[in-house]
């Protein structure tokens, strides 16, 4: 089996050296290249045709930005951003541009340890991906636009769902983004969205993603009620669920412990919203890598609920959604650019 090649682009020289380290003392690795800028980055991509790509952003004469946008028109190739603190709104930018993943850069020792266990394991899983299902997404993102589509859609006039509950990891920011930017404004139920994602990431995903949608999308916050035509983002390093208030349900978020395996969990949600809604919830289950999903969906299904999975077609993972397909818990299956019309019609 040939090894997994490596390019590793960032413009401190500690950085690369640390990185290279990590990766080149990994079995079935190989760093073949280092560059300093994206200008360097084109020419090795060129010459050396890595099998992956770890792209800082923050960089001198070309940005990573830049370099991301040349490489998914010229050469699309998976990258992982390892981003600063500093870096994270440009993040989610990373991400619509193409890029399937990020890990923050370090800021102590514990952390250089734990990014070097993610950093293998995400360089291992991504060299093999299929790179065009990203490219998929991004298509979408740009024919959608800001606003969503000019002409508002018609929910039906009975309604049949009180909260649609979307889960998603790896690949997920821009696959949540086509969906709500797909939304009407005045879409008559409520929306409860847990993308696996760490603390400050969140709310700027919130951000973003109301600036780009007809509907109200924020951070959730305790107690906060659940309204028709709001989308609430679970806070990173939290779990949400649900409560029921005096004329209504309200979010309750509980502190994730660091063993938890999925942060925020989509099972939580999920079953959550099944036990407070009941047949009027619909679960929506899009990329990501485990099973984080598969017992929500089976729970809302078996509550007569509705259940919708991302198909294989377009998931950047088909992790998550196999499993719950394969559980026997998905009523529909259906490429990204179907489901928020779908969840119109089901509406």
């Amino acid at each position: 089996m040939k090894n997994i090649r490596a390019l590793v682009v960032d413009d401190s020289l500690p950085n690369r050296k640390a990185l290279t380290g990590i990766l080149g003392q990994s079995p079935g690795i190989e760093v073949v290249g280092v560059a300093a800028d994206g200008e360097e980055a084109i020419e090795k991509v060129i010459r050396l045709k890595p099998d992956l790509i770890t792209l800082d952003l923050e960089m001198p004469r070309m940005d990573g930005f830049t370099f991301l946008r040349w490489l998914m028109r010229v050469a699309p190739t998976p990258t992982l951003v390892i981003s600063s603190k500093d870096d994270d709104r440009s993040v989610l930018t990373a991400l619509e541009f193409g890029a399937v993943d990020f890990l923050p850069k370090p800021v102590s020792p514990e952390d250089m340890e734990e990014l070097g266990r993610d950093l293998v394991e995400k360089v291992r899983f991504f060299a093999g991906i299929e790179i065009s299902r990203v490219s998929r997404s991004m298509d979408l993102l740009q024919k959608i636009g800001p606003g969503g589509d000019e002409e508002e859609n018609q929910a039906p006039s009975v309604r049949h769902v009180d909260i649609v509950a979307i889960g998603a990891s790896t690949g997920g920011p821009p696959a949540v983004q086509a969906i709500l930017a797909g939304l009407p404004r005045r879409f008559p139920a409520a929306i409860a969205v847990s993308q696996h994602m760490p603390p400050i990431f969140t709310k700027f995903f919130a951000e973003r993603l109301n600036k780009v949608c007809k509907i109200s999308v924020r951070e959730a916050v305790e107690g906060e009620p659940l309204l028709p035509g709001t989308a609430l983002v679970t806070p990173g390093g939290y779990h949400m669920s649900f409560k029921r208030i005096m004329g209504g349900v309200a979010v309750s978020l509980k502190e994730a412990r660091e063993s938890d395996r999925y942060i925020p969990s989509v099972d939580i949600m999920m079953r959550s919203a099944a036990q407070n809604y009941g047949k009027r919830t619909m679960g929506v289950l899009l990329t990501g890598m485990g099973n984080d999903g598969r017992e929500g969906m089976s729970l809302i299904k078996g509550l007569g609920g509705t259940t919708i999975a991302e198909s294989p077609e377009t998931a950047v993972i088909y992790g998550m959604p196999k499993e719950a397909v394969e559980a026997g818990a998905v009523d529909i299956s259906a490429p990204l650019d179907r489901i928020a019309a779908e969840i119109i019609r089901l509406c």
